[in-house]
């Protein structure tokens, strides 16, 4: 389960794994998400604020993630992966190679610091 919130204002998406993650978080973030995207354009930024990767519930929810970074990577242009996980290391360097964005690590705790950068822009 994800839970998200969508800063209109700011264009940042904060999203929170809870528990496994399953199909129909990615479809309900997707319908909050795209009329943002079609109306204004690219989302600043997304901040992943997660103490550790839940993993997924089923192939197909792994299938969908998969699916929905590959459809929303080129309508994000920073994210803020805010861990205190070593996976937190891994997505910066590792998510490089997949995604269009900028990705930066910050420490658990240090939300509002990954949306500054998010907002100080390119």
């Amino acid at each position: 389960m994800i839970t998200y919130d969508l800063d209109k204002a700011s264009s940042i998406l904060t999203v929170h794994p809870e528990s496994s993650l399953d199909k129909d978080d990615f479809d309900q973030m997707a319908k909050a998400i795209d009329p943002e995207i079609e109306a204004h354009g690219d989302l600043a930024g997304l901040i992943i604020n997660a103490q550790a990767f839940p993993g997924w519930d089923s192939f197909g929810a792994m299938v969908t993630h998969f699916r929905f970074i590959r459809d929303h990577q080129k309508h994000i242009k920073k994210v803020a992966v805010v861990t205190d996980s070593h996976m937190g290391d891994a997505a910066e360097h590792l998510a490089s190679h997949f995604v269009s964005a900028e990705v930066r690590h910050f420490p658990a705790d240090h939300v509002e610091q990954a949306r500054q950068w998010i907002s100080d822009g390119p």
